[in-house]
Parts: C-alpha cells; structure tokens; sequence
C-alpha cells in the first residue's frame, strides 16, 4: 500500500504536471498542424491569447488551493501549489515571449514604446516581472534562506493575480463577458480569505477560549 508520500510522488505530482503540460502541446500541435489542429487565420493572435489566459487561469488554480485545502482537509494540495505557481510563470513568459518574437519581431524599441504607452501592456507586464522573484524563490533552499520574508515575498501573488486580470480586461476591447468572470472569480477568493480569517480570529478571541487560556491548570 502506497503511504501518503508516495502517492503525492508517483501518483499526484506527474499527473498534475502532464494535465500541465497539455495546453503547451495541443499549442505546439496547432503551430505544425498536427493531429488535425490549427491556429487558426490569425496564429499570432491565437498564441498570445491562449498562453496569456492558461498563465491567468493557473494563477486563479494557485489562489484557489487555500480555499480548497480549508474545505476539504486535504493538505497535499499545498504541496501542488508551487507547481501550479511555475507554471503561471512558464505562460506568462510563454505569452510574452509570442509578443515580443512573433508580434513584435524582436523589435525592441517598439516593444518597450509599447510597455511605456500602453496601459494594458504595462500591467502585464508588470505583473510578469513581479512574478520572476516568486520563480526565482520558489525551491525548498530559499523557502529556509528566507524564513518568513518568504511567506511576506510570495503574498505577491494577489497582487499579480489582480494586475493579470486588469491586463485581461483592458485588452478586450468589446466583450469583458468573460474577463469580468475573473473578476467576480477574484472577489469571492479574496472574500473567502478575509472571512476564513475573521473566523479563526473570532475563535481566538472568543469567551470560551479566553476563559480557558485564564483558568488555572493542576500545577498552578
């Protein structure tokens, strides 16, 4: 019988990197056209739009663990979470890099024109750069180098995930149907936070704790 960390390693962790991988290679099919798969008449624009929504959606699958693991009491999920937080990463360079090879031809001038004039590119952007030092920090060695200037460091990630939907948002130029789905998506996982901590706060607090904290125990 496999034990619980075994089954994380053999059996949870490859699966969630494989299902991972999958938007990248059914991407990469329709590049060659393979197995019957095309980008369509505008591939660049496909691209960009494909890896920039796979890196916002594992963002929001990153921010969704807590809530998850708080409801369901399965605490391997945690474990999933920097997977999950690279792979945010390894899109949005993705999508960037379509931008500045593809779209923009390596021309530099014009992409950092870009990154200057235009609002929406300046948040992704942004929120791009923010994301490396998370990368960067992400293995078992700087989690113990940083102690808890880690945790403080990795909080960044509601900030990212913010400035990945505006940029979302401010791109569409019509229908924002669907990035204003990201948006309520974000106001209920930070809601969900917020009244998780008021609640473990109140349980502290309340009447009953405190007058246990104060009764006097046997070697009193």
């Amino acid at each position: 019988m496999l034990t619980v960390e075994k089954r994380y390693r053999f059996i949870y962790k490859p699966i969630v990197f494989v299902a991972s991988l999958v938007p990248a290679l059914l991407l990469l099919a329709g590049a060659f056209n393979l197995f019957g798969r095309e980008l369509g008449p505008d591939p660049v624009e496909r691209l960009l739009h494909s890896c920039g929504k796979t890196a916002l959606n594992f963002l929001m699958l990153t921010l969704l663990v807590t809530p998850v693991r708080q409801l369901t009491g399965f605490t391997n999920l945690v474990r999933l979470r920097r997977m999950l937080g690279l792979f945010a990463f390894f899109y949005a360079s993705l999508h960037f890099l379509v931008y500045l090879i593809l779209d923009q031809e390596l021309d530099l001038a014009n992409v950092v024109k870009d990154i200057t004039k235009r609002p929406y590119i300046t948040i992704g952007f942004s929120a791009l750069v923010l994301l490396i030092p998370l990368a960067i920090t992400s293995t078992n060695r700087m989690m113990r180098r940083l102690g808890r200037r880690w945790q403080k460091l990795h909080r960044l990630v509601y900030v990212i995930a913010v400035l990945g939907v505006w940029h979302y948002y401010w791109q569409v130029k019509r229908d924002v149907r669907e990035p204003l789905l990201y948006v309520g998506f974000l106001v209920v996982l930070f809601g969900w936070r917020l009244a998780w901590r008021w609640r473990a706060q109140r349980a502290l607090t309340s009447p009953s704790r405190v007058g246990q904290s104060l009764r006097p125990s046997a070697s009193d």
